[in-house]
């Protein structure tokens, strides 16, 4: 594909989302960009979740990992299914009953100031990393196949993404972004469900001899037995349930999107097709990542040393413009979706739980600080994701996760004492715990082959974190 073919792609895509954005946020106020006037369509917001959710780490590595794991992957993906009825039906009536904007409202109500701070300062952090991450991804696709070819640097091309993201979403917030989001999302199911046919075509198969090259493949097993194996069927499927509660449950980004709907029944409609949708697309990625794998040694090819780069490297160099083009419209979409709802909530938790938004009620000066933090969180972004270049030495997916079991940890471990005790604590003792908790966390993962006999933690390092602030809060509750 030309530069001139790529750059016309990316100029009417992104052409598309600002002009929606300027028919959805007219008349935007403070309260549209924070709850979207709590007037979402549910089926609209279920369906715009899933491309916040998959982001473009999932649209590259999860097929990548598949020579490494195999499904093994989706032990994990059902485990999503305990996670979000847990969020529809434990969760989202708490937070609709006390009527939040940013959950960790939730954290004052049952312990107090510090407890409040120091959930919604943990989200800020888990946020910035996890969408620098995924953002990461889409400036490396746009930089090989655009940019290099101008000799334009790096960070001049995450300062255009970024900039990018930024005029679509300032003016109305959430409002807009769940309209942009369902736009964004047909163009990632819909590279993935095209380029598996696409691949099957070259592969001379009919449908039905698809499913059984797949199912026949050594890449189709799925249930992983061996007790000291990352891939372990119970950690995977527990690590699973845990990871949907806190990355979707306790972050206020997909429970802004949630709480924008008109009630509490139409969110947990919400939350329950978005469950099941989100199951059959990840699927979908393990099945594209089988037959990426499958095409690569029926035709010769080398696989790349990083399996993150063997979609893009088979979709732009072998499987021609169609193909090229379904790849770079799905993960701009996968990246745009994940990382545009992700700056509107981060400048919703710092403008209510930093700023007290609640008690403001001059809406020029709420308009000027939400826009001075949006553009501050713009360029914390930027500086993150230049960072993370840097020191990036591992499979995206993975980085991804295993932050999150550090930084969503805390979360995890204040949430569950608070729901499942009648404890209260020591407000001020708090924060330190919750410092404390990951460093525990990470030194017990460094040594676990030494003192549990082999025993590697994997995605359940998560509940391992979640466990020890959980803990914690126990030592400092009060008499």
């Amino acid at each position: 594909m030309s530069t001139t073919y790529i750059l016309s792609i990316i100029i009417a895509y992104f052409g598309a989302l600002i002009l929606m954005a300027h028919y959805t946020s007219k008349g935007a106020d403070s309260n549209a960009f924070f709850t979207g006037n709590r007037n979402s369509p549910w089926y609209l917001v279920a369906f715009g979740m899933i491309g916040t959710s998959l982001s473009g780490v999932t649209f590259i590595s999860v097929p990548g990992a598949v020579g490494a794991g195999s499904f093994t992957y989706f032990q994990m993906v059902l485990g999503y299914i305990l996670g979000y009825a847990f969020i529809a039906f434990v969760l989202m009536p708490i937070y609709y009953k006390m009527n939040l904007v940013s959950i960790y409202g939730y954290l004052e109500h049952r312990f107090g100031y510090f407890s409040y701070k120091t959930g919604s300062f943990f989200f800020l952090l888990s946020r910035t990393i996890g969408a620098a991450f995924r953002l990461f991804l889409a400036a490396e696709v746009l930089q090989i196949a655009l940019f290099n070819a101008w000799n334009i640097p790096f960070e001049l091309t995450v300062f255009i993404t970024l900039a990018l993201i930024w005029v679509y979403t300032f003016k109305g917030g959430i409002k807009t972004i769940v309209w942009t989001d369902s736009f964004q999302t047909i163009f990632l199911i819909g590279s993935v469900v095209l380029t598996v046919f696409l691949i099957k075509d070259k592969l001379q198969l009919d449908f039905n001899g698809l499913v059984d090259v797949v199912a026949q493949s050594k890449y189709s097993q799925i249930f992983d037995w061996d007790f000291n194996s990352k891939q372990f069927f119970i950690k995977q499927f527990i690590s699973g349930t845990f990871i949907a509660i806190v990355m979707t449950g306790l972050d206020q980004d997909l429970m802004q999107k949630n709480l924008t709907c008109k009630n509490i029944k139409e969110a947990q409609i919400n939350m329950s097709v978005f469950c099941v949708i989100l199951i059959v697309v990840n699927f979908l990625f393990l099945v594209l990542g089988a037959l990426l794998y499958i095409y690569s040694e029926q035709n010769g090819i080398s696989i790349p040393a990083k399996s993150d780069q063997l979609f893009p490297m088979l979709a732009l160099q072998h499987f021609g413009i169609v193909a090229g083009t379904l790849f770079l419209l799905g993960i701009i979409a996968a990246s745009y979706a994940s990382a545009d709802s992700a700056l509107a909530s981060l400048t919703t938790a710092f403008c209510i739980d930093f700023l007290n938004f609640s008690n403001k009620n001059d809406e020029n000066i709420k308009n000027k600080q939400k826009l001075y933090t949006h553009i501050a969180f713009t360029f914390i972004l930027f500086l993150v994701i230049i960072l993370f270049k840097n020191i990036n030495n591992q499979n995206v997916i993975t980085a991804v996760f295993k932050a999150a079991g550090y930084t969503y940890g805390p979360l995890l471990g204040m949430y569950f004492f608070g729901l499942f005790t009648k404890f209260n604590v020591k407000d001020k003792y708090v924060p330190l715990i919750c410092v404390v908790s990951p460093l525990i966390c990470y030194f017990i993962n460094a040594y676990s082959k030494d003192w549990f006999n082999g025993y590697i933690f994997g995605f359940e390092l998560l509940i391992l974190n979640g466990c020890i602030t959980f803990m914690g809060l126990l030592v400092v509750r009060k008499k």
